[in-house]
């Protein structure tokens, strides 16, 4: 499945699924109790999730391929390299 290509519209498609799931994670993991209501919260150890469902296994390998993603080793899951761009 690795050799199957993708256009650049379904690339571009999951890794925006891919970084809106990563963001909601986030956001759900600070907003936990226990953050410290006077301490501005605390921020979220979330580096990586398994992919938004939808798509198939090859577009992440593509993406990480790319340079736009990276697995975490003996997991499913993906981080986001260059988060910014």
């Amino acid at each position: 499945m690795a050799d199957e290509e993708f256009s650049k519209e379904e690339l571009q498609r999951a890794l925006k699924a891919f970084k809106k799931r990563l963001k909601l994670n986030k956001l759900d993991d600070e907003s936990r109790l226990g953050g410290g209501a006077f301490t501005g919260g605390r921020k979220s150890g979330i580096v990586g999730i398994t992919p938004p469902a939808g798509f198939p296994d090859g577009i992440w390998e593509a993406l990480e391929k790319k340079g736009r993603l990276k697995r975490i080793p003996g997991t499913k899951q993906y981080e986001l390299l260059n988060p910014g761009s």
